[in-house]
């Protein structure tokens, strides 16, 4: 539809109304000269409001209220209203975007915005509001499983950290870094971090266990030589003259 428009204008720049002996294009351009030009950056088909964000770090547009970092709390912003979109900047950043609601008195969270104040406090991890409905692969939740299981609390807090690498990195890469751990047993958030460093710089992966002393390490047991009687017949004498011989 646009082309046809496009086309039927330029035809229709051919054309010379009644009395002017001058087409409509050769008289644009005669016009043109006279206009001011053309501003440096592009027009944003937006509508501009200046609010501030509330104590639950959301702003409302409209009917609706939308998320910002909670860094941002109680401060002066604009939210720019496109068709499809919200853009909300603070200054000269633009620190957040949503989807356009057209519902009425909706909420749009993004999980992303709230991590950094749920590492500070873990407990609400199950209870936050932001974090309802978000889907992630099932490695991450057999992670924090394993990661609560061995170290309680901090364990909790490292989930999120893990949780916060979403802020930088994309989710197929953290999820691919999440189950290099699993499967290699390297449960912690550093282990997590140097793995997915690792798929995006394409080496491999160097993990010294010492580093992290809350992981199981493997306890082998000096071998005896009465211990290979389990492979001989239950013999009393053999036992006996095996321990000698170690005697001697």
């Amino acid at each position: 539809m646009n082309a046809h428009f496009a086309a039927e204008c330029r035809k229709r720049r051919e054309r010379r109304l009644r009395g002017d002996t001058e087409t409509i294009g050769e008289r644009f351009e005669r016009d043109r000269a006279a206009m001011l030009p053309l501003p440096a950056a592009p027009y944003e088909a937006c509508e501009k409001v200046s609010t501030r964000v509330n104590s639950l770090s959301l702003v409302r547009y409209r009917t609706n209220d939308y998320c910002v970092p909670t860094e941002y709390g109680h401060r002066q912003v604009v939210v720019k209203g496109y068709v499809h979109e919200v853009a909300i900047a603070h200054r000269s950043e633009v620190i957040a975007r949503h989807a356009r609601s057209y519902e009425h008195e909706a909420v749009v969270f993004d999980p992303l915005h709230y991590l950094a104040l749920l590492e500070q406090k873990t407990k609400a991890l199950d209870q936050a509001a932001p974090l309802v409905g978000w889907q992630l692969p099932d490695c991450f939740l057999t992670l924090r499983h394993l990661l609560e299981a061995r170290l309680g609390k901090p364990g909790s807090r490292e989930y999120i950290q893990v949780l916060r690498l979403l802020e930088t990195f994309a989710l197929e890469q953290v999820t691919g870094a999440v189950e290099d751990a699993l499967r290699m047993g390297t449960i912690s958030f550093d282990a997590v971090k140097h793995l997915l460093l690792c798929r995006i710089e394409r080496r491999p992966p160097r993990l010294d266990t010492e580093n992290w002393p809350h992981l199981p390490l493997a306890q082998v047991r000096t071998t005896r030589a009465a211990d290979y009687t389990v492979l001989l017949p239950c013999l009393p004498s053999v036992t006996s003259h095996l321990d000698a011989e170690v005697a001697l």
